[in-house]
């Protein structure tokens, strides 16, 4: 099972499917997933992070930036 670092919080993000999950039958979901922002940046955010960002603009590094870690 394949993870990556949500760029938001920090957690480490499970990502389903690939070769990794051929021969096991542990098929957990995709946690998140890769947005291309108006500004041209790209990050990997965990779904709750992507619920966190503003609904009243169009969403920039910044906001991602912006949002609280878990990580100290």
């Amino acid at each position: 099972m394949a993870t990556e670092s949500c760029d938001g919080c920090g957690e480490s993000v499970t990502i389903g499917g690939g070769l990794a999950n051929l021969w096991i039958f542990d098929h957990k979901p995709t946690e998140g997933m890769t947005l291309e922002l108006v500004d041209g940046s790209e990050h990997f955010l965990c779904y709750d992070c992507i619920d966190r960002l503003p609904d009243d603009h169009e969403v920039v590094a910044a906001d991602v930036d912006a949002l609280p870690s878990s990580q100290p």
